[in-house]
């Protein structure tokens, strides 16, 4: 088995070496597997492995590049996929009791495309159920458990998108891949030491995936560092006849982040969290020292526009999680699901008027302007990707994650991008992220913000201690 000195190495630097014929895609694919089943059970971050179309995708990596057929810089890395993701032959569980047999007969455009571009699949990563779509309370709302923080394995590493930041964080795949409709990739991103993007809505295929929120739901990479996510979302932008939602082509292929031409203006967030603990909140501060020091960037505060905000993008979701659910709910089956509020939230969420979502939609529009004018002075926001770090495994998130998150609200509800990276450690051994979020289209300069910051320090060269 290859070294954990191998095994965390970002997707860039194994790319190098794969394509140089120094790294065998091979032997990084069993020993990725090994780790996955020896330490993957320990965090519930698998819903299933799949390791004979693992080797064999990796098999035929091997070969292509022996022969001088070199797809690009995916060619041969191994990754795994949120288990709302269909794969062809393999369960799809959606991290749900209801949906334990689902097979579908097809692969997800970006199951398509990974494998295109020669990537490895591992697995698929376990999640919470439904993405959520019902409400929960307790990590535990998944078939497969709470997933557990590979940097104290007593707390979670939050979302939807859990058991894709327990493998990426505990070194279980060189990336992962995740979805947010409202924090899925940030918090757990921000939580377990990753570098997550969520791209501007629109950008990537969503065809094949469960649906949540028609017009929220988005899916992107969870991995190392800012230029791994750079180069995944590369690979899986663009346009896509089968998503309704899906951009043009000319909008929704990422072309990736060139070196800022001028000065980078960064607007910090001073309204955005009541409170900050304090452990949070030195890490954030000493990362505006950070930016404020580096003379590719003007930082300046900035308030958020005030507004309905976060009550308006919450009645979006829930009425169309109850609209994508309806089957579920109406046979009772939704009776199924392992957290309490799950079994009965789709029942609540049918009771919302259209009056509410119809003036959901109206309040949305009036933020998009908001926003492009705070856009027009600014070319990123940032801030604290939480206020806290990871709650416990078994907490109650109605009492511990009860904070108000107006960016998480906004960012979706209006469809922006935005990148969490890792700017230190609070209690407990637990990771802080700071995020950066610019308007829509603006993928390129979020991963800017977030690679300058990386060009300074090394928290996300950091590993857990896992046996």
């Amino acid at each position: 088995m290859l070294s954990e000195d191998i095994l965390f190495l970002p997707v860039t630097e194994l790319a190098k070496r794969i394509h140089a014929r120094r790294l065998s895609p091979v032997e990084l694919t069993e020993s990725y597997l090994e780790r996955s089943r020896s330490i993957g059970p320990k965090l519930n971050a698998y819903a299933t492995l799949t390791p004979d179309l693992a080797l064999k995708q990796a098999r035929a990596a091997e070969k292509e590049i022996a022969a001088g057929k070199y797809r690009g810089p995916l060619h041969g890395i191994p990754y795994a996929a949120k288990d709302l993701l269909a794969v062809k032959g393999y369960p799809t569980t959606w991290g749900a009791r209801p949906y334990a047999d689902q097979r579908l007969d097809f692969d997800a455009t970006v199951i398509k495309k990974l494998e295109a571009a020669g990537a490895v699949l591992l697995g698929k990563a376990a999640m919470v159920e439904l993405a959520g779509g019902m409400g929960y309370r307790f990590p535990s709302a998944s078939a497969t458990g709470p997933a557990r923080n590979p940097w104290n394995p007593d707390y979670w590493t939050c979302g939807s998108s859990s058991g894709s930041a327990a493998i990426a964080g505990g070194g279980l795949a060189a990336f992962a891949i995740g979805t947010e409709t409202w924090g899925s990739i940030i918090c757990p991103s921000g939580f377990s030491g990753l570098s997550g993007l969520r791209p501007t809505y629109g950008r990537v295929s969503r065809a094949g995936a469960m649906a949540l929120s028609y017009t929220m739901d988005k899916i992107g990479p969870i991995t190392r560092s800012a230029d791994d996510c750079d180069l995944v979302l590369k690979i899986i932008s663009g346009h896509d006849p089968e998503d309704l939602g899906s951009l043009s082509e000319a909008s929704a292929r990422y072309s990736g982040a060139a070196a800022p031409s001028g000065r980078l203006r960064v607007g910090w967030l001073v309204n955005q969290w009541k409170e900050l603990s304090p452990d949070v909140n030195q890490a954030v501060m000493a990362a505006r020292q950070v930016l404020e020091k580096d003379p590719s960037i003007t930082l300046s505060n900035v308030s958020l526009p005030e507004g309905p905000w976060e009550t308006a993008a919450g009645l979006i979701v829930s009425v169309e999680g109850a609209t994508a659910f309806r089957d579920l709910i109406h046979s009772g089956r939704v009776a199924e699901l392992n957290d309490p509020l799950g079994k009965i939230g789709g029942y609540m969420n049918e009771e919302i008027s259209a009056s509410d979502f119809i003036l959901s939609q109206r309040i949305r529009a009036i933020l998009q302007v908001k926003m492009d004018e705070i856009f027009n002075k600014v070319d990123v926001l940032a801030t604290a990707s939480l206020p806290v770090t990871a709650p416990k495994a078994d907490a109650n998130l109605d009492l511990e994650l009860t904070f108000a998150d107006p960016i998480g609200g906004i960012g979706n509800i209006c469809g922006l991008p935005a990148i969490s990276v890792p700017c230190g450690f609070g209690q407990h051994n637990l990771p802080v992220g700071i995020q950066f979020i610019a308007r829509a289209l603006d993928d390129a300069k979020v991963v800017q913000a977030a690679r300058i910051y990386q060009r300074h320090t090394d928290w996300h060269q950091k590993r857990p201690q896992l046996s």
